[in-house]
């Protein structure tokens, strides 16, 4: 690694820190001229999670606090527009929170938890005690908020009230930023407090946000919109900027310019196509976009080692529950939709721009399917096929490599657990397997199959429609505890799909799958075979002394099988 390079600021959502440390930092304060510009009194940007949201709205909070180091935009976009930031710069008191981390499993612990975000800021706000310009009565209101536990009335009227107290002492009006504002509704959501979580949110927001006379501006981050009658009831100046909207765009994520520059920068050039389709692929306005939680993290482990794989960082930064929920209610139109998918193909779907959690929930199916594919579009589990549309009918498709993987992997989840529920045809399926009886298992895989989803016969590469029935395979066989399941096992010359003993009956098998392009069944079989015994697959088996070793060629497609033992 070349240690004259700068860091990649992995899990620094600070400005200042990026700044003060010399991490590489990808200039997006042309996001404060344009807000500048165009703001309304609340200000509402919706982006994936891991799209630095966090990291924006501490660049706004740097710029725009009293006090002020213009030092740390030096050389930066913003520093050319000097009209600009001579009246802006450092004018404003600012109220910066973030709801990131209100994840408790009870209504009770995630108002405690809140209680403990708002006493934080507080305790920054803190040098409010000691102004002149403040009475002993405001004072004592402050110190009210610095308390070991705020209370529901306390905590709705904490943003009011630190507006009000900081207007009354600089005599400037205030900049509210808010940042992961629907974390504590997803997570309430989850856990079966939702209404109580959206009845304190409104009154929280209501009392800073509406009608607040000390509010210059106010701009607040999150995934999805939330309904404006859930939430922001009676706002009026509000102004929102999601996924589909052209302004803004370019300042959530990484461009392509900014990727090839990255690349550049760390003598990474020759690894651009692998960037790109594992982690590009959103249209956001008329950009192209990357995650760029992804590309920093690719890149740091490609200066240690350029022959790292690509691995899923955005997928394994959450729990991505909300495709396991598309897949346990899916109809059969759903799950079509989904093959069509994971093919690498796009569908048409109605996007509905504003969402309420109960929407998940509604008794018509046909309306809960096209509220979940809003979320999964707006949580960016799905994207635009096209840059831009006129219609709330979007062609939507899956936008990378990474988030292909993790509809596999939880559509085989979904599959796995289905799997275990019928133990009678599991045990028959296993009993098969072990016995050497191809047709039994070629019938009831069959069977499995006709009930999950399928890759179609689209331009998918081979390679990956071969993992996706690889999986499921896989999957069925791993319930037995008591056998040796391999996956992808050096044997021989080669690496294995599947190799499987059961120590007891001293009973191995070597399988190979293969994808039966256009359904030429026999020659997949043919082919898996002629693999076996060139590479020599059985050769683990023989030396782990199975007795008996069954060999089997096992060729899919769609949503049939064959398979072939020897």
């Amino acid at each position: 690694m070349d240690h004259t390079k700068k860091k990649l600021p992995i899990g620094v959502e600070f400005f200042k820190k990026i700044r003060d440390e010399d991490y590489y930092y990808i200039d997006k304060t042309g996001m404060i001229r344009d807000l500048i510009h165009s703001w309304g009194a609340v200000n509402l940007f919706t982006r994936p999670r891991r799209f630095g949201k966090s990291l924006n709205m501490d660049m706004l909070k740097t710029f725009f606090e009293i006090g002020a180091d213009a030092s740390y935009f030096e050389g930066l976009e913003i520093m050319q527009d000097k009209a600009l930031c001579e009246k802006h710069m450092g004018k404003y008191p600012v109220i910066s929170i973030s709801l990131k981390d209100i994840d408790g499993m009870t209504y009770e612990s995630a108002v405690k938890k809140m209680g403990g975000i708002i006493r934080r800021e507080a305790r920054r706000l803190q040098f409010l005690l000691d102004s002149g310009s403040l009475s002993a009565f405001d004072k004592d209101y402050m110190k009210s908020f610095l308390g070991p536990d705020l209370d529901e009335q306390t905590q709705e009227e904490s943003l009011a009230a630190f507006s009000e107290l900081l207007y009354k002492h600089f005599d400037q009006k205030v900049i509210i930023l808010i940042d992961e504002y629907d974390v504590p509704l997803d997570k309430a959501y989850q856990n079966g407090y939702y209404r109580e979580m959206v009845s304190h949110i409104r009154a929280f927001f209501g009392s800073a946000l509406k009608t607040n006379e000390c509010l210059q501006a106010a701009v607040i981050t999150g995934c999805l919109r939330i309904a404006k009658e859930s939430i922001f009831t009676g706002l009026n100046n509000f102004k929102v900027n999601t996924i589909a909207d052209i302004k803004f765009a370019q300042y959530f994520g990484f461009t392509d310019t900014e990727v090839r520059e990255i690349l550049k920068y760390y003598e990474l050039d020759e690894l651009y196509t692998q960037i790109r389709e594992w982690y590009d692929g959103y249209h956001f306005g008329k950009y192209e976009m990357y995650c760029p939680w992804d590309v920093i993290n690719y890149c740091d482990k490609l200066r240690a080692d350029k022959k790292h794989r690509p691995e899923a960082f955005w997928a394994n930064s959450s729990s991505n529950y909300i495709i396991q929920d598309i897949l346990s209610m899916a109809s059969e139109t759903a799950k079509g939709q989904i093959e069509l998918l994971i093919s690498g193909e796009a569908i048409e779907q109605r996007i509905i721009p504003e969402l309420t959690y109960t929407d998940l929930d509604d008794e018509d199916l046909t309306v809960r399917e096209t509220y979940l594919w809003s979320v999964l579009y707006a949580a960016g589990y799905l994207t635009k096929a096209d840059k831009e549309t006129d219609s709330d009918l979007y062609r939507l498709v899956i936008p990378n490599k990474e988030v292909l993987q993790i509809y596999r992997d939880k559509i085989q989840s979904w599959y796995n657990v289905n799997v275990r529920r019928d133990i009678p045809k599991w045990q028959a399926f296993c009993g098969a397997v072990r016995t050497g009886d191809a047709s039994k298992i070629q019938e009831l895989f069959n069977s499995y199959m006709s009930r999950t989803i399928s890759i179609r016969d689209t331009f998918v590469k081979k390679e990956l429609k071969e993992n996706f029935y690889h999986g499921m395979l896989l999957g069925i066989l791993q319930c037995d505890s008591g056998w040796v399941i391999r996956s992808n096992q050096e044997s021989g010359l080669g690496y294995c799909d599947i190799l499987l003993m059961v120590p007891g009956d001293r009973i191995g098998c070597a399988i190979e799958l293969k994808y039966a392009e256009n359904g030429a069944f026999d020659a997949a079989c043919d082919e898996a075979f002629r693999q076996i015994d060139e590479k020599k697959y059985i050769d683990f088996l023989q030396q782990e002394c199975m007795e008996t070793i069954y060999i089997y060629a096992v060729a899919c497609y769609k949503k049939s099988c064959k398979v072939v033992c020897r």
